[in-house]
């Protein structure tokens, strides 16, 4: 009878809680955050909005971005968040993100909410490019920490440079857009032609290169802030530069999805993107957030770093996107890293 009255318990208990997770609304994301960052986003989107379970579909921003654009007559995701804004951007134009402003999203800095209506994406955080830079590995050829992009095209450092391939990494996208437009198009892709001669390869991820510099495999790893100063914080005798001349950067942002059939609870995970607690959340692994006054400035992060952002162009980025690229491996292909 004891048992009998113990299972009866049990099942009063836990009959509601089943019955709450089966209520739960899936919504598919897709996203280009780092593998580390999925669980904490997934238990602070989960928390402040309990009804919903999130799913993530990951992988690098070039393959998500390619990878929504060619499912756009039949979308199968509910949200796309972590991925660059220039890419949601493309979205947009194609008419593929609902229109929606979360709320409180005035108080989100200017450059991270969409300046054109429709409404339709929030900014996040921005991530800069940057030069990881192994001194050890410098000492023994001989060559000078770089200051400017320039100082990469020494003969010392001829096959000891990476970056990441623009068509798959998002960093190595707004990397060659921050030197077209920096520099202007014709003397940013004269500079591309001498760099590429010093190039090993060209690497299918935005925090390969920087790890490849740390561990001395390669001199010059052109990566992300926020890698080059985990690395050099993990011990790896790296400089991190954010080179004076200036540097391209993006951002990385959300939207909801024009088709989704869950409308309102993607909503309330929109309206938790714009929030304070989750820009606090986005501070643990950027410097740059959306919301003033949050930031987290880890150890050895470079010098100047925000101060070097060119005047980036999120639209350009998004229309010249597929003509650069095809420019770019017109150019560069024969040093891509095999997939």
């Amino acid at each position: 009878m004891k048992a009998l009255g113990l299972l009866a318990l049990t099942l009063a208990l836990t009959g509601p809680m089943a019955a709450q997770a089966a209520e739960r609304t899936r919504l598919t994301i897709y996203t280009a955050l780092e593998n580390d960052q999925l669980g904490p986003f997934k238990a602070g989107i989960e928390r402040a909005v309990p009804e919903v379970e999130v799913v993530w579909v990951r992988d690098s921003t070039g393959i998500i971005t390619a990878r929504f654009l060619a499912e756009k007559d039949n979308p199968r995701a509910d949200m796309v968040m972590g991925l660059a804004a220039s890419s949601l951007l493309m979205f947009e134009k194609q008419g593929l993100l609902a229109t929606y402003e979360p709320k409180g999203v005035e108080a989100l800095k200017p450059a991270f909410r969409d300046a054109k209506a429709p409404y339709t994406w929030t900014g996040t955080d921005a991530s800069i490019g940057v030069i990881c830079f192994n001194t050890a590995e410098a000492e023994k050829d001989k060559a000078r920490t770089p200051a400017r992009w320039a100082d990469l095209l020494a003969p010392e450092l001829k096959g000891k440079v990476v970056m990441p391939h623009p068509a798959s990494s998002g960093t190595g996208y707004l990397l060659v857009a921050g030197w077209l437009q920096g520099m202007g198009e014709e003397s940013g892709w004269a500079y591309m032609d001498r760099l590429h001669d010093n190039i090993a390869a060209y690497l299918h991820s935005g925090s390969a290169p920087c790890v490849q510099a740390a561990r001395g495999e390669r001199t010059a790893g052109l990566s992300l802030d926020m890698r080059g100063a985990a690395e050099k914080t993990k011990g790896a005798p790296l400089a991190v530069i954010a080179p004076a001349d200036g540097t391209g950067w993006d951002e990385e942002a959300y939207a909801i999805v024009a088709t989704t059939k869950h409308m309102d609870a993607a909503r309330k995970v929109a309206d938790w993107g714009a929030t304070k607690a989750a820009n606090e959340l986005y501070a643990k692994s950027y410097a740059v957030v959306a919301y003033p006054g949050v930031a987290t400035v880890p150890a050895n992060y470079p010098a100047g770093a925000e101060a070097a952002m060119i005047k980036n162009d999120l639209g350009w980025m998004a229309d010249n996107r597929e003509r650069v690229l095809a420019e770019w491996s017109r150019r560069y292909e024969a040093k891509a890293a095999k997939k």
